[in-house]
């Protein structure tokens, strides 16, 4: 296994530093590190602006073909975009979902028509999707979905009736994808389709919820007989289990690598203010500050040999239940290192700032609280170890009532 980087590849991380590097000044320089989890409410205008002028340099979906409107980047070239981007503290982006799952899913399963209407505009960032999967009785048991749909007499249209929950940037975004079931009457993964469904329409209402961090990344979307036209369906009506699958598939791609470049800065930040607090002289705590450190090396080891695998056609192992392992391993790591940061902080970590809001967290604060998602969204640990004990390790299944 050869993690080593080619020539070309370490030229590539040239040219990309080097655009970031003039790109992230003057009017976009405050842009640095703003937003992210639990902070996607930060100066969004200005992050879509910023995200418009990397798609006119052609710096979004650079892992898409060249026929859709990607540069056709290698695995490792991508990996090197990311981590450059998390290096240079580039603001989160807003069209992750679009770019990293929706343009995916359509180019592997979506008609040529649907590729040709959403994914130039998906590239360009006109249009931001938002996902419809969990509903409160279908969160990480997605095959209970209960949302359902149905052919308007005229069999032009799709009318949709339901809720779905912790949907994502549902209040900034103007199409949903939305799993429902289309076959009364059917069960579990049977008779689900795979919808695309715009938000901007009576039939739907859009809930923020607030959460311990004070933003309202996720909401409750409720659909009251909300349309769509009957074309947009992507894959078989009554067979979207696939495709939904396929969609999660794509989830743990190669941006999530870039999250070890975040934690390592994050990581730093701790290390910074334990010297100042002079909890740096604590033995134990020092301990705990390289024990992360050295998890934080595996973890991103761990990642690029999983990438590894899959990019050389493995099936084993290694490459099956990567993506499951690596989402425990990062959760779990996320997390400890929120409790060393309030551990570090001290008593002062248990008090909002004075400020002209009543609820003003530090970003410490916003790491802790925040982290407790980490084990839960994208699929939670219990899941997690289901599908390493069933599909890659073969066990049997775990008993249900």
């Amino acid at each position: 296994m050869d993690l080593s980087y080619s020539e070309e590849d370490q030229a590539f991380r040239v040219e990309i530093r080097t655009w970031l590097e003039d790109n992230l000044t003057g009017e976009w320089a405050a842009l640095r590190g703003v937003g992210g989890p639990g902070r996607d409410h930060e100066l969004f205008a200005e992050r879509l602006a910023w995200n418009r002028h990397l798609a006119a340099h052609g710096w979004t979906c650079v892992g898409w073909p060249v026929e859709h409107g990607g540069r056709g980047l290698s695995l490792w070239q991508q990996v090197i975009f990311h981590e450059e981007y998390a290096r240079a503290q580039g603001p989160a982006r807003v069209n992750h979902l679009g770019e990293e799952l929706m343009g995916p899913t359509l180019i592997a399963f979506g008609t040529p028509e649907q590729q040709a209407r959403f994914l130039p505009r998906i590239v360009a960032v006109e249009e931001l999707w938002a996902q419809g999967y969990s509903e409160p009785g279908a969160g990480s048991d997605l095959a209970n979905v209960q949302t359902k749909a149905r052919l308007s007499d005229d069999g032009r249209e799709w009318v949709i009736d339901g809720q779905k929950v912790w949907t994502s940037n549902a209040h900034l975004s103007q199409w949903v994808f939305v799993i429902a079931r289309t076959e009364p009457g059917s069960q579990r993964h049977h008779g689900l389709s795979f919808l695309l469904v715009p938000l901007d329409q009576e039939g739907v209402d859009v809930r923020p919820i607030e959460q311990l961090t004070g933003g309202s990344e996720f909401n409750e979307v409720f659909f009251t007989g909300a349309r769509t036209d009957a074309d947009l369906v992507v894959g078989e009506v009554g067979r979207g289990w696939p495709v939904a699958m396929g969609l999660l598939g794509f989830e743990r791609g190669v941006s999530t690598l870039a999250q070890t470049v975040d934690y390592a800065r994050e990581l730093a930040g701790v290390v910074d203010l334990a010297k100042q607090t002079g909890a740096i002289d604590d033995p134990v705590l020092r301990d705990r500050l390289a024990s992360l450190s050295a998890e934080l090396e595996v973890t991103r080891s761990f990642a690029l040999r999983g990438l590894s695998s899959v990019e050389g056609g493995s099936d084993s192992a290694a490459g099956g239940g990567a993506g499951s392992i690596f989402k425990l391993v990062w959760a779990n790591w996320h997390q400890r290192l929120g409790e060393v940061a309030m551990q570090v902080a001290g008593p002062a970590s248990l008090l909002a700032r004075e400020s002209d809001t009543p609820y003003d967290l530090d970003e410490w604060q916003r790491l802790f609280l925040f982290s407790r998602a980490d084990t839960i969204y994208g699929g939670s640990d219990e899941v997690q170890k289901n599908i390493l004990a069933e599909r890659v390790l073969g066990l049997p299944k775990e008993p249900r009532g």
